[in-house]
């Protein structure tokens, strides 16, 4: 064995450049080389060429020189006079095609004889893409081959193992064989990782830089020493960043292996990047669809911009969903996707008397979302949210209350251009409909062209603050709008075109900036409209049906108003001080009254009469336009003012964490908002003073939400409830005018403090920019009928309260009086832990009207590191489901589930 040679590596770069020297000078000839001796690893032949005299342009070339190299190959002649000789590297067979490099902690050994080097105590080295770090790296150049093991300690105890990595690939093992030349490898008790995979190896072999073959092999997800589960397998073939091929494999839990419970062969993916593949399906059953497959379908991938899905649902009663959707993307262009279902329902009759023994329906929903980037076109945009559908189907989605109880379905696709702030044309297709009256309602389209105020008497090189006509601003408002309405039950062309209306208003308002004075702003207006209508109506009363009959008449008609105003605000503010012992520092009270001084002539005298609409004698005043798509101008002149008055209360209060002299305390809102507006008519011969509209607004302690408001009549009415003209006035019984309608809402929400102490905004996971909005709404929905699988168990609990309660006062559709209509719900949503790994919560709605729970869902969620037990269960809607799911969190292995639903519908 040779002599080692033990050197400081800080050094080793000098040591080893000298013997390069030294060994050049002894052994490398000008005629010949040895190729025995370490010059066979590179040759240098020194062939500078000569260099021409520039002044010497016409001097005759002299002789070439002889015997400046004996390497013939390495001279060119030009001429046949001039020999120019080319510098020349040769590379020997044995040396490696990339420059390695390296670094050691403690030393660094080079054998030159033998083209041998060690390095000790934390060596790395970096050759290409790969990088090796280990406490002893062997490395000989003959075999071109790279051995690393680890540190131990005097006793001989491993106490690191050498790691190797290469792209996102990374092993730790006992012991590290690598060529370099081949780029094959061979390791011993290797743990490998690549993405959310880990795999540990009693061998692996790398065959190439993308295909690993294993021995003894165990593949988890878990990311514990000492693994939650894994499956074992005696060979595998890893494909890098594709797939995992195994032979028969089993499971074992907690280090325990079973192989009573084994598959012949098992499948494992790689990508981290899109891929098309078959999405595997969920068990299911339901007392009304039977047996099922949810989920069953097929993901593709169109190239970078473009993908789709499609799945299926089969139920062994005979119903299937079909569900296809896609998703597209250009960036900095638009993003969208769509997605169609088609639902054939076939759900079992529990009826006693129903003579079919299937309730069969076919529905189907479209959904598209579209948006453009303003990058894009600067000045234009384009937009779509439409959802259209049949009105039965969200009934028949299955275990998914939120989209049982959503009524209202609409659309809207919008286009959009803007002159550079002068204009803007604003052009949209609309849609809405019930699923309670299966109403649909089509606006196809609604155009809005709007100018912006331009001044015409304002000097275009204005100096000073210029004359008061040159602040007068003219502006131009107009619309169209046609609808078109149907049931779906009843759909029929004829039926559709009559109901088709239109309609267009104008509106050209003038207004007048002045000065404030002093306190006050003044506001001076005028306006001028116009609306157009497609269509009249006229109400007459039948006595012989005893009833008011409605006719219909088709045309072009017109209606006109101009009015006139002054509008007068102030705001004024009263602070009280408390005395510095006092926790309150002060009270501030703003009030902001508003007085309107208005009139507009009477043009619609024509357009109005009167009708009986009972027996008893009754009237009622009508328009002609009313019914229409838009609306018809109020009846009669008015002449005089609208007023009203709007308050803010706030308190600031001391701050306990803050001990300086100079602090300005905490700030604490009382009321956002307060107040009421009315009106006062001079010109009318009845019922001159207006409705009242009263309202508050509230945020108590950062933490309750109010908000309410409410109409109050000034006027009495008779025993039927139509308004006689008598203010209604008897302070003696606290009747001060009739309240006609109002409503209230309530909200609240508490939570625990984090156990990491971060708060909501910064644990706040952030929206994807690429991700449409109607995506975003169907993983909220998603998230809400699934709460067990999205538990955060951070926060030890959370509570959420809503309550909200409406009433009016409608006059009844047979005209014989009036009556009000009250609605009032509860929510309710709150989770807690019951142990730091386990968590129930519960979702609900209370009705007051019917006096029962609408709707219930509870969770129960257990955490288990790498594996999630989540169970929900709905006792209380249309749906009455409960489903357990044991299952991975990672997404890999996100189809290895063990699934267990119900369904119960109660239709």
């Amino acid at each position: 064995m040779p002599k080692l040679y033990k050197f400081s590596v800080k050094t080793s770069l000098s040591v080893i450049a000298a013997a390069y020297l030294l060994i050049l000078t002894f052994c490398v000839r000008a005629e010949t080389h040895n190729k025995k001796d370490f010059g066979s690893f590179i040759t240098y032949i020194d062939t500078v060429p000569a260099k021409k005299n520039k002044k010497q342009k016409n001097a005759p070339v002299p002789a070439p020189q002889k015997n400046i190299a004996a390497d013939s190959s390495a001279g060119k002649k030009i001429n046949d006079s001039v020999t120019i000789k080319v510098d020349t590297v040769i590379m020997s067979k044995d040396s490696v095609d990339a420059i390695i490099k390296y670094h050691a902690d403690d030393s660094g050994v080079l054998i030159m004889s033998s083209k041998e080097m060690y390095l000790y105590g934390k060596a790395h080295t970096d050759y290409k893409d790969i990088k090796v770090d280990a406490g002893t790296i062997y490395y000989n150049q003959g075999t071109e081959t790279l051995t690393a093991y680890g540190d131990v300690d005097t006793t001989g105890s491993l106490m690191s193992k050498p790691q190797i990595t290469q792209d996102d690939i990374k092993t730790v093992s006992d012991s590290i064989h690598y060529n370099l030349k081949t780029h094959r490898a061979l390791t011993k008790n290797t743990f490998l990782q690549q993405g959310e995979i880990f795999v540990n190896a009693q061998y692996l072999k790398k065959i190439n830089d993308n295909e690993f073959f294993a021995k003894n092999a165990r593949f988890t997800t878990c990311n514990l020493d000492t693994p939650h589960f894994a499956f074992r397998a005696r060979r595998m073939k890893i494909i890098n960043n594709k797939l995992g091929v195994t032979g028969r494999v089993y499971p074992e839990i907690e280090s325990v292996p079973i192989p009573m419970i084994f598959l012949p062969f098992g499948l494992f993916p790689l990508n981290p990047a899109r891929h098309s593949g078959v999405l595997l399906p969920s068990f299911t059953s339901s007392e009304d669809y039977g047996l099922g497959l949810t989920g069953l379908g097929y993901y593709k991938v169109f190239g970078d911009h473009m993908d789709a899905t499609a799945r299926a649902d089969l139920y062994s009663y005979g119903g299937w969903n079909l569900n296809l959707s896609s998703k597209y993307l250009m960036r900095y262009k638009y993003t969208g996707n769509v997605n169609i279902t088609f639902q054939n329902t076939e759900a079992l009759n529990h009826g006693a008397f129903s003579k079919e023994e299937f309730t069969s329906s076919q529905s189907y929903m479209i959904n598209w979302s579209h948006s453009r980037d303003n990058r894009a076109r600067p000045g234009t945009n384009f937009s779509a949210n439409v959802n259209f559908g049949s009105t039965k189907f969200n009934q028949y989605v299955l275990n998914n209350p939120f989209v049982n109880f959503q009524n209202q379905i609409s659309s809207s696709i919008n286009y959009s251009k803007d002159w550079r702030g002068k204009y803007n044309l604003s052009l949209n297709i609309n849609h809405n409909q019930n699923s309670e009256t299966r109403l649909v309602n089509l606006n196809l389209p609604t155009g809005n062209f709007n100018v912006n105020t331009i001044y015409p008497f304002q000097k275009k090189d204005q100096v000073g603050s210029g004359k008061w006509y040159e602040k007068i601003g003219v502006g131009y408002s107009g619309n169209f709008q046609n609808q078109l309405s149907f049931y779906d039950s009843a759909f029929s062309f004829k039926r559709l075109m009559d109901t088709l209306q239109w309609g267009a208003q104008h509106s050209i308002p003038i207004t007048l900036s002045l000065p404030p004075l002093g306190a006050v702003t003044v506001s001076p207006s005028v306006s001028y409209d116009e609306r157009w209508y497609g269509q009249k109506s006229t109400k007459t009363w039948d006595d012989t049906k005893v009833k008011v009959d409605t006719s219909t008449q088709k045309g072009f008609y017109t209606a006109r108003q101009m009015s006139f105003g002054l509008g007068l605000s102030t705001r004024l503010f009263g602070t009280y001080r408390f005395p510095p012992s006092s926790s309150i520092i002060a009270i501030r009270h703003e009030v902001r009254p508003t007085v309107t001084i208005s009139y507009h002539p009477d043009f619609q005298a024509k357009d109005f009469y009167t009708v009986k609409v009972d027996t008893l004698g009754h009237t009622v005043r009508y328009s002609k336009f009313d019914g229409g798509i838009i609306g018809a101008f109020s009846e009669g002149a008015f002449g005089g003012i609208g007023f009203g008055i709007d308050n803010l209360l706030e308190m600031r209060v001391k701050d306990k964490t803050d001990t300086t002299a100079k602090s300005k305390g905490k700030k604490i809102k009382l009321l956002d908002g307060f107040g009421f507006n009315s009106s006062y008519n001079f010109l009318a011969d009845s019922f001159q003073l207006g409705v009242f509209s009263i309202y508050a607004r509230s945020t108590l302690f950062d933490k309750v939400n109010i908000t309410a408001s409410t109409t109050l009549d000034p006027y009495d009415v008779d025993k039927t409830g139509f308004r006689v003209n008598k203010i209604l006035w008897d302070p003696t019984h606290f009747k001060v005018g009739r309240i006609t309608g109002g409503n209230l809402a309530v909200s609240t929400s508490f939570s625990s403090k984090s156990k990491d102490g971060k708060d909501d905004k910064t644990r706040q996971i952030p929206a994807d920019p690429f991700m449409t909005p109607e995506e975003q709404q169907r993983q909220l929905q998603y998230a809400r009928a699934n709460p067990a699988e999205f538990t955060d168990f951070n926060i030890p609990w959370t509570l959420s309260l809503s309550y909200s309660f409406n009433f009016t006062r409608v006059l009844r559709t047979d005209f014989s009086g009036f009556e009000t209509q009250t609605s009032s719900t509860v929510s309710f949503n709150g989770d807690f832990s019951l142990t730091p790994k386990w968590k129930v919560g519960a979702t609900g709605y209370y009705d007051f009207s019917s006096g029962s729970v609408t709707q219930l869902s509870t969770f129960i969620s257990r955490e288990m590191h790498c594996w999630q037990l989540s169970i929900n269960v709905s006792p209380i809607g249309l749906t009455r489901s409960f489903n357990i799911t044991f299952s991975p969190k990672s997404g890999i292995l996100r189809d290895l589930k063990i699934n267990r639903s119900r369904t119960f519908s109660s239709y």
